[in-house]
């Protein structure tokens, strides 16, 4: 599900970074989760 604003998308991808460095993250989300949230949602067309 990925996030609904894009200040929401924007902190899951810097969360994300954080991850794929080896820090601690404040969500405690797995990448997996944390990619889905910091994705573009999909228009619907």
């Amino acid at each position: 599900m990925p996030a609904k604003t894009e200040k929401q998308r924007k902190f899951m991808g810097a969360e994300l970074q954080r991850k794929r460095e080896g820090k601690k993250t404040t969500t405690g989300m797995t990448e997996k989760e944390l990619e889905k949230m910091a994705s573009k949602p999909k228009k619907k067309s």
